[in-house]
């Protein structure tokens, strides 16, 4: 039974707490029957002494109104409706300004299971199985009892050579029984850490402050085993270098066998690949690789004046070694040529698709590389004056992406991340614009081409100040649709032989050179230009410009990018 409580600070007493449990969410269309594979959306994974089952079906047990007023507070929330054999690890707590969009694992001992079914055991198993009761619990803090309805919070206290996985909430002060959740084997489990903020407060109704954090496994990537439970860390005074009290758990499944096979992969591209609009003065227009080098890039070496023609494969690309500065790509010296190159080309153009395991391979990443063979000037926003540069931001070839997450145990998109140039913002399915069916929305920014997840105007730099670079967005006549242009170029989980990688992916220098210009002289002139009290800010605004701005620097290709192997940055 949910159990609400007023009790935190700011909290008027003479207002009604006004509660609406979040709805859950679903996706604008049903998920579609995937072709057959091995364990690819079967609603369980192995992780090898370990089965877990994904449960979104979740039970509130006690929400609280954080600020008052407009402030919707969290709520607590434990699985429901956990099949036979398998047991709860932890609970969870969201916002409740969002639809409910949670999920928790649930596990077995998958060894025992098997074992017992083949009516044989071993000594080792039998005394340190993979999962077992808390010794007892330690109440981490709780609400003031003398406000009303208050909670409690308490960790599993393991047994020796076992982690606890989550924080359990009553709204009672009696202690939980010791049924009511397992502990993992500390081989079976790797460190988390705190990612989202979801409540922090401190209150002269409570001795204590008190935060509460969702958690991820601290190594993350494409070789990365940690497997998050989707449950919550929570207490007074959090310190994110501090190992924390509870752990996520560990795929030792070599096989990672609930990864999608290359039909599924197909299918799932199908059903959920963005449209990826660009602004309607977009002027610098993606096109394929191949097309680029048809159409007169030139491959430099050092030392070499004269840059040489590309093969339209790439074959002729130096592969491997570092981006040493040896080679580089160019646009033609024909100023006609040029130009054109510049504009890209449209028809061409196609998504290249990196498919990795993320999470131990509970979720599939889905990164979708877009090609551009020049990145055009920026726009600087200063109050309500937009100023367009002439080469400030300029450089040759751009290589932008967005991912796709999907869970492995349903095959639902879970999350889409927008790399916005130096960094980049993870976005739940609910928080997306659907075009067809469940396939979302991509904005691709004029000129810059960072992902967004809606139209309208980001702001690169301060939005309290109004100032900073703008990046526009908006739908148009030009898009990509990545659910039929699209190439697969890696998927390394797969095998040899199953995705051919491209000769140009091998190639790890820059796809443009590096020209260092003038730029206080274009600046003078647009500070020449404004009113004398306008000037100050500008001034600041251009000293806090990344430095890359002031001249010209191909970017690297796909594969020597950290997110390659590494998770997306935030």
């Amino acid at each position: 039974m949910l159990s609400c409580c007023d009790c935190f600070p700011c909290w008027d007493g003479d207002t009604e707490f006004d509660f609406h449990e979040p709805e859950p969410f679903s996706l604008p269309s049903p998920i579609p029957q995937w072709p057959q594979g091995k364990g690819f959306a079967t609603g369980k994974i192995n992780l090898g002494e370990l089965e877990v089952f994904k449960i979104t079906k979740l039970e509130s047990i006690w929400s609280c109104n954080v600020l008052g007023g407009e402030a919707k507070g969290v709520t607590f929330y434990k699985p429901g409706e956990i099949p036979d054999g398998f047991y709860c690890l932890g609970y969870y707590c969201q916002p409740n300004d969002r639809p409910l969009r949670g999920h928790l694992l649930v596990a077995r001992d998958a060894a025992a299971s098997s074992r017992t079914e083949a009516g044989s055991t071993d000594k080792i198993t039998l005394h340190h199985p993979a999962l077992r009761k808390p010794l007892n619990y330690t109440l981490v803090w709780s609400t003031d009892p003398h406000n009303g309805d208050c909670s409690y919070f308490w960790l599993p206290n393991p047994p020796m050579g076992y982690k606890a996985m989550g924080i359990l909430v009553t709204n009672t002060s009696e202690e939980p029984e010791v049924e009511e959740v397992r502990c993992v084997r500390e081989d079976l489990t790797e460190s988390c850490e705190t990612c989202d903020l979801i409540l922090s407060t401190e209150s002269d109704m409570s001795k204590t402050p008190f935060q509460v954090y969702s958690t991820r496994p601290w190594i993350r990537g494409m070789f990365a085993r940690g497997v998050s439970v989707g449950s919550f860390v929570c207490g007074t005074y959090l310190n994110s270098e501090e190992e924390l009290d509870i752990a996520c758990l560990k795929n030792l499944n070599s096989s990672l066998n609930a990864m999608p096979n290359l039909d599924q992969i197909h299918a799932l591209i199908k059903h959920y690949g963005p449209t990826v609009f660009f602004h309607p003065d977009e002027e610098y227009l993606p096109s394929s690789v191949p097309w680029f080098f048809k159409n007169g890039a030139l491959l430099y070496q050092d030392g070499k004046p004269k840059g040489e023609p590309i093969d339209s494969r790439g074959s002729n690309l130096p592969c491997g070694g570092t981006n040493d500065g040896a080679f580089w790509i160019d646009l033609p010296e024909d100023d006609d040529a040029r130009n054109s190159l510049k504009k890209g080309n449209l028809e061409s153009a196609e998504l290249y698709v990196h498919v990795k395991p993320e999470q131990g391979g509970t979720f599939t990443d889905i990164a979708m590389w877009i090609f551009c063979p020049f990145n055009g000037p920026v726009t600087l926003k200063v109050g309500l004056l937009s100023i367009a540069m002439t080469k400030i931001g300029e450089h040759v070839s751009d290589w932008e992406h967005f991912t796709l997450r999907v869970s492995n145990f349903t095959g639902e998109l879970w999350q889409v991340y927008f790399s916005e140039h130096s960094g980049g913002r993870w976005r739940d399915a609910f928080e997306l614009e659907y075009i067809k069916g469940n396939k979302p929305i991509v904005y691709s920014s004029k000129h810059g081409h960072a992902s967004f997840p809606h139209a309208g105007t980001y702001l690169q730099g301060s939005t309290k100040l109004g100032t900073g670079v703008r990046n526009d967005t908006a739908k148009s006549n030009f898009f990509v649709d990545s659910s039929t242009k699209y190439q697969i170029i890696a998927a390394e989980y797969l095998g040899d032989g199953v995705v051919t990688e491209p000769c140009w992916l091998q190639f790890m220098r820059e796809w443009g050179p590096t020209i260092v210009y003038d730029s206080k002289s274009e600046i003078d002139k647009i500070l020449n230009l404004l009113p004398f009290f306008m000037r100050f800010s500008v001034e600041n605004l251009i000293d806090l410009l990344p430095t890359e701005l002031y001249g010209e620097e191909g970017p690297t290709g796909p594969k020597e990018k950290d997110n390659w192997v590494g998770d997306e940055r935030c």
